[in-house]
C-alpha cells in the first residue's frame, strides 16, 4: 500500500515539474500585458488617453478573454475595464503593430478600435456605442 502510494505521488510531481517546465507554458504572459506609448491622445470607449503609456492587459485572463483592462503605466488607475470582441490579426501586419486607430473629426482624437497583443493572432476589438 505504502509503495503505491508513494509511486503515484512520484508520479504527480514528476506531471507537475513536466508542466511548469514546458518551454510553452504561458504563466508569466497569460494576460498578455502590453506597455503601449502614445505619442497624442487618444480615445477608448468612454475615456480620452492623453499622450503617454499605458498598460493594455487581459484583466481575467484564465476566464474571460473578452474582458480588456487599461491602466497607467504604474498600474495605479484603471482607465478601462470593458468587454470586447475578438478579431483576427490582419494578415501582413506585422506582431509588433498592435492598435488600429479609427478616423476622428479634426481636433479630437483618434478611436483605438482593436488591440493586438505582440506575438498574437487574436485581437481585441472595443465596443463604441453610438
Amino acid at each position: 500500500m505504502c509503495l503505491r502510494r508513494a509511486a503515484g505521488s512520484t508520479c504527480l510531481v514528476a506531471v507537475l515539474g513536466l508542466l511548469l517546465a514546458s518551454p510553452g507554458h504561458a504563466w508569466p504572459t497569460a494576460n498578455r500585458m502590453n506597455y503601449l506609448t502614445f505619442s497624442r491622445p487618444v480615445a477608448l470607449p468612454g475615456v480620452e488617453l492623453a499622450a503617454g503609456t499605458y498598460v493594455f492587459e487581459l484583466a481575467a485572463p484564465l476566464t474571460d478573454h473578452s474582458l480588456v483592462r487599461v491602466l497607467n503605466r504604474d498600474r495605479s488607475k484603471i482607465y478601462l475595464l470593458a468587454f470586447t470582441n475578438a478579431i483576427d490579426r490582419p494578415v501582413g501586419r506585422h506582431s509588433d503593430n498592435v492598435v488600429t486607430l479609427g478616423e476622428s473629426a479634426r481636433g479630437t482624437p483618434p478611436p483605438i478600435l482593436a488591440w493586438y497583443p505582440i506575438g498574437d493572432s487574436i485581437g481585441r476589438e472595443f465596443v463604441y456605442r453610438n
